[in-house]
């Protein structure tokens, strides 16, 4: 096993005909802002060439500043560097979509984004704060509003060049093929937790069929317990490879056709999650056929409400 031999600049190619998205993907979510615009730059200078950003995250100001210095210090040319941002669920009405993916290319300092996706399939009721709740804690949802809707909305967008592809997040297979049916823009990618504890083998079979991106998030296992990274299978097969059980499952990932994402704010694991190289297919079988723990760690899909995001206080 060779550690120059490419894997971790895979790239898969997009529906839209013309773009392609790095593989390896590295993920924006990180609280603190101070520590986000460092992760990004490390994240760059090792070879991160796709960042997934939301605007829930609430720090697309430091990953677009963190961007541009590394982008004018002439490390990094834009082009090469494949740029994801979500719609939030209180912006799904179709007259917020253009003014709220306006608002994130101005946070990020860019003049397009290559991708923008639904944060999540459901609409809250829309306004500036990011968790409505009713007088009981229970979320509010816009039930005047549609998946439909806000898809259009959004197709709208790649007609005028504001983002080159679409897509979807935090949906099932039935919400996937509803949207793709319908669409006039078919979603590019979609993303979802997925972990060999969460493989979505189905959901990623529609994908393949329909060049569709999956993208993959809690692919390291968000530090949850059940921990993937100390489960057995994973950590035998790290020990005979002589890699870490992160880089078999990000491997792993990249290696059945996913798109898997990564954080971290510590420069030792950002080099070494961007370190991997390909495993023999044995090892892929063993992760893909031997491991049968079934686990998800986040319910975003059920409510719309985020579950690694803390509620603002």
């Amino acid at each position: 096993m060779s550690d120059a031999d490419g894997l971790r600049y895979t790239k898969i190619p997009l529906n839209n005909g013309s773009d392609e998205i790095p593989a390896l993907g590295f993920g924006t979510l990180i609280p603190d802002p101070v520590a986000t615009k460092e992760a990004v730059r490390i994240a760059l200078e090792v070879g991160f060439r796709q960042f997934d950003c939301a605007e829930r995250y609430r720090n697309e100001a430091q990953v677009g500043e963190a961007m541009r210095a590394v982008i004018n210090e002439g490390k990094v040319n834009r082009k090469d560097v494949f740029v994801g941002t979500k719609l939030w669920n209180t912006n799904h009405r179709p007259e917020r979509v253009r003014p709220a993916l306006e608002a994130s290319l101005r946070r990020l300092q860019l003049d397009y984004v290559d991708l923008y996706c639904t944060h999540t399939p459901f609409a809250f009721k829309p306004g500036d704060d990011q968790d409505p709740r009713d007088e009981n804690g229970k979320v509010i949802y816009d039930s005047a509003t549609t998946l439909t809707d806000t898809w259009k909305a959004l197709e709208s967008l790649v007609d005028e060049g504001r983002c080159k592809a679409i897509g979807l997040s935090n949906v099932n297979l039935g919400q996937l093929k509803e949207v793709f049916e319908f669409a006039r823009v078919k979603p590019a990618v979609i993303q979802v937790e997925s972990h060999p504890y969460l493989p979505e083998w189905e959901l990623l079979d529609y994908c393949k069929k329909n060049g569709i991106v999956m993208q993959a998030f809690a692919a390291l296992g968000h530090g949850m317990e059940p921990k993937l990274l100390e489960d057995p299978v994973v950590t035998s097969i790290a020990k005979r490879v002589g890699k870490t059980p992160a880089q078999v499952l990000l491997a792993w990932g990249v290696q059945r056709g996913t798109s898997p994402l990564t954080t971290s704010t510590s420069g030792r694991y950002i080099k070494e999650n961007f370190d991997i190289a390909t495993l023999p297919d044995e090892a892929i079988n063993e992760i893909s056929q031997g491991i049968s723990r079934r686990v998800r760690l986040n319910t975003v899909v059920e409510t719309g409400v985020p579950g690694f995001i803390p509620r603002a206080k």
